[in-house]
C-alpha cells in the first residue's frame, strides 16, 4: 500500500474529525477507495472507534435514480435516516471509475433526488465529519492525468504544512471579517458586488473538506447584484457544464444561459427558491492545487481563483444575527481571477490579478 494512503487515514482520523474511543462511524467509501477503506478501518481500531463501512459504486447510484420514480420516493429510506442519527461520525470519500457514470440520469430526477436527500444530508452536517478523495482512476482520466501522477497531485494538495496554510488565509478572514460589500470583476464578463455585512469569514484547512485551501464567507441573500461568468467548466450531474452565464437582481438569478448542457443548469435554478440564490463566496488559495481537474473539492480551492455556490449557505459561515439561503442545492462555479481581475472590499483592492495585498 502507498504509506501516502496511510498518512492520509491518520490526517483524517486525527485531525480532520478527531476520533475518540467509542465513537460510532459511518464510512462512506466506494469500491475504488478500498486501500483507503482499509487504512482508516485500522486507525479507527487503534483508537477505539466502531465503524460501519457503507459503499455504494456510480453504477448503482444510476440504476436506482434512472428507475425510480419520483412520486414513489419522498423520503429517503428509515435505515439510513436511523443509522445517520446514531452515528457519531460520517467520513465520506469520493472516488470514480467513472465521474459521467449518472450523466444519462434525466436532470429533474436529479432535482426531485436532491431534494428528497435535502434533510438526511442536513442532518449528516450535525454531525462530525469530512469529505475526502482517493486518487482513483476515473478521477485521474476526467483530470487528463495518468493515474501515478493524479496520485501526487492528490496528496501534495492534501499532506501539506496545513499551519503555514492556516496563517496565510487567516490575513483574508481578517479582510472580510471587518468588510460589509464585495465587488469581483474579471475582464468584461464578470461585473458582481454582494454584501457580507455580519457575516463570518472561514478559514478552512484541516476541516470537513480535505483537502483545504479556501477562505469562504456567506453573502447576504438578496444582496447580490450584477452579471458573472464562470470561465471553468463544472461537472453537475454527471454531465459537463460550460461557460455559464447568471444576472443577479436583487440577489436572485433572473437569467441565464450555458455554452453547454444548459438543460442542466436550469433544472438546478428550479431544484426550489433558494437555488436561484448565492449561498456562499469562496477565495481559493491553496496554490498546491495548481491545476484544474474538473473536481470541484479541489478546483475551488485553486490559487488566483474564487467561486460562487449558488443555493444552500454553509451554517458555520452565516452570522448570529443574519439569515443564510435555504435550499436543497449548493453547486460551486469557478472564476478565473489570475489576469485583467481584482476583488475590492468595502472599496479597497485586495487581490488583483491572483495577487493578494499581503503577498506584496
Amino acid at each position: 500500500m502507498d504509506p501516502r494512503v496511510e498518512e492520509h487515514a491518520r490526517l483524517i482520523v486525527e485531525q480532520a474529525v478527531e476520533i475518540e474511543s467509542g465513537d460510532e462511524v459511518l464510512l462512506n467509501v466506494p469500491p475504488e477507495a478500498e486501500d483507503l477503506a482499509v487504512a482508516l478501518s485500522e486507525k479507527l481500531g487503534e483508537r477505539g472507534a466502531k465503524p460501519f463501512v457503507n459503499g455504494m459504486s456510480g453504477r448503482t447510484r444510476r440504476a436506482f435514480m434512472r428507475a425510480m420514480d419520483p412520486e414513489d420516493f419522498q423520503e429517503p429510506a428509515d435505515t439510513l435516516a436511523a443509522m445517520v442519527e446514531e452515528v457519531d461520525v460520517i467520513i465520506a470519500v469520493r472516488a470514480d471509475a467513472n465521474t459521467n457514470e449518472t450523466g444519462d440520469v434525466p436532470p429533474e430526477k436529479n432535482s426531485a433526488y436532491a431534494k428528497v436527500m435535502q434533510p438526511l444530508n442536513e442532518a449528516m452536517l450535525e454531525k462530525r465529519w469530512v469529505l475526502t478523495q482517493h486518487p482513483a482512476t476515473g478521477n485521474a482520466q476526467q483530470a487528463e492525468m495518468s493515474t501515478p501522477a493524479y496520485a501526487d497531485f492528490v496528496y501534495d494538495a492534501m499532506l501539506k504544512d496545513w499551519d503555514a496554510q492556516r496563517e496565510f488565509q487567516e490575513h483574508m478572514v481578517e479582510i472580510l471579517d471587518a468588510g460589509s460589500e464585495v465587488r469581483i470583476v474579471s475582464g468584461e464578463t464578470t461585473d458582481i458586488t454582494m454584501s457580507i455585512d455580519g457575516m463570518i469569514g472561514v478559514n478552512d484547512t484541516v476541516g470537513e473538506n480535505l483537502p483545504g485551501g479556501e477562505v469562504f464567507t456567506a453573502p447576504v441573500p438578496d444582496s447580490v447584484e450584477g452579471e458573472v461568468l464562470f470561465d471553468k467548466p463544472l461537472l453537475a450531474q454527471g454531465r459537463e457544464v460550460e461557460d455559464v452565464r447568471l444576472v443577479f437582481e436583487d440577489g436572485e438569478v433572473v437569467d441565464h444561459e450555458a455554452g453547454k448542457n444548459e438543460d442542466v443548469l436550469t433544472a438546478v435554478l428550479n431544484t426550489d427558491a433558494g437555488a436561484r440564490r448565492l449561498g456562499e463566496l469562496g477565495i481559493g488559495m491553496n496554490r498546491d492545487i495548481d491545476r484544474f481537474t474538473y473536481n470541484m473539492l479541489f478546483d475551488e480551492k485553486m490559487g488566483d481563483t474564487i467561486h460562487l455556490a449558488l443555493g444552500r449557505s454553509i451554517d458555520e459561515s452565516v452570522g448570529p444575527d443574519c439569515e443564510g439561503n435555504d435550499s436543497a442545492m449548493h453547486l460551486d462555479m469557478i472564476v478565473d481571477m489570475s489576469e485583467d481581475s481584482f476583488i475590492e472590499v468595502d472599496g479597497e483592492r485586495v487581490q488583483e490579478d491572483g495577487t493578494f495585498v499581503f503577498e506584496e
